[in-house]
């Protein structure tokens, strides 16, 4: 079965930086899987994977526009430093979710000042180019609840938090076990 749009996907990947520096990988037996055309991983790497097959291997290097994008200047801002009180402490790398115009986004703390926090809203990888080192481990369609929600739906049902079930979604903000 061939990658393809509305195909259940799961890869293993090494992802390196430009100079083959280490960022991510999966673990043993912890494979990435993801719901094909729809935006669930970036962009050029699920362009690469479409029409490979299961056991295909693919090395995929990527322009930062490619990844997570440029970095934005205007994603980097300061805060008064009391909007962040009741954080003790406050530490130069710490994130948190944010609610902006554009909808929720990682705002990482990059400098602490006496009276302000500068935060950056740009993704940690932002501005780099990225190697992707892929295996696909495997390929099947996709349940029409996977489809109707537009990601995947694990079911490991033991793990699952409140709301878990044949009509919600559990923990962490995705589907049952994950």
């Amino acid at each position: 079965m061939i990658i393809e749009k509305n195909r259940v996907v799961s890869i293993d990947y090494t992802l390196t930086d430009d100079k083959g520096a280490f960022i991510d990988s999966t673990g043993d037996g912890e494979a990435l899987d993801y719901l094909h055309g729809h935006g669930n991983i970036i962009s050029g790497l699920e362009q690469a994977l479409e029409g490979k097959k299961e056991g295909d291997h693919i090395n995929v290097h990527l322009s930062a526009a490619e990844a997570y994008g440029d970095r934005d200047d205007r994603l980097v801002i300061d805060i008064p430093r009391e909007n962040l009180d009741g954080i003790d402490p406050l530490e130069e790398g710490m994130q948190f979710q944010a609610q902006t115009p554009d909808g929720y986004r990682i705002m990482t703390i990059r400098a602490l000042k006496e009276n302000s926090v500068t935060m950056d809203g740009n993704h940690p990888l932002a501005g780099m180019a990225l190697t992707f080192d892929v295996r696909v481990s495997g390929v099947r369609e996709a349940s029409e609840t996977e489809l109707a929600r537009g990601h995947i739906h694990h079911h490991d049902h033991e793990n699952c938090g409140e709301g878990c079930g044949e009509e919600g979604c559990g923990r962490g903000g995705g589907c049952c076990g994950g």
